[in-house]
């Protein structure tokens, strides 16, 4: 096997494409799709806090908010995750304020404090496509990039799931994750 044959097989290891729930993820950290309050809301960000039970809301409420493109770390509580780092998507405005840049910024902040947690697994949503309205083909293809671009510059996270809500997020994730081991 060709060194590069190695390094796309454990990019396709190391990042994995599922549908399911994400408060069911049985990882290090999941990931939150929240808002700049982070005191829950409506999507994703409602159901890790319901699942994770009102000590999630008692954590956040001290972390004083998140601006946009940033993150943050809790513990996870009742969640079968250790801890849920919580980040801010951008409101899609037509792509014309910075919207692509700020999603990026959220996967790689992530990222981030995984890697500085010493985390081996993380399970994220995705960020921004349901009522922040970041159209989903290019949510898909920044999301699969970033990760991809991480994963091949850094150890840590080990095991990266993109946890999709729904058939046409699944797919479209599976296809932006084929191109971005590709280039």
């Amino acid at each position: 096997m060709s060194e590069g044959e190695r390094a796309k097989t454990e990019l396709v290891e190391r990042v994995r494409v599922v549908e399911g729930d994400i408060t069911l993820s049985e990882v290090d950290a999941i990931v939150n799709a929240a808002n700049t309050t982070l005191l829950g809301g409506g999507g994703v960000d409602g159901a890790i806090h319901r699942a994770a039970g009102p000590g999630l809301l008692e954590e956040c409420r001290a972390l004083g908010g998140c601006p946009t493109g940033e993150a943050r770390l809790t513990r996870g509580h009742k969640l079968r995750a250790r801890f849920v780092i919580h980040t801010v998507g951008p409101v899609w405005k037509g792509g014309v304020e910075g919207e692509h840049e700020l999603l990026e910024r959220c996967y790689r902040a992530s990222l981030s404090i995984a890697a500085m947690e010493g985390l081996g697994s993380i399970a994220f949503p995705a960020i921004s496509t349901g009522a922040y309205g970041f159209p989903q083909v290019d949510a898909a293809r920044i999301a699969t990039s970033t990760v991809v671009a991480w994963v091949r510059a850094r150890p840590l996270p080990e095991t990266i799931q993109l946890v999709c809500f729904g058939q046409k997020s699944l797919g479209l994730h599976q296809e932006a994750l084929l191109r971005a081991v590709r280039s």
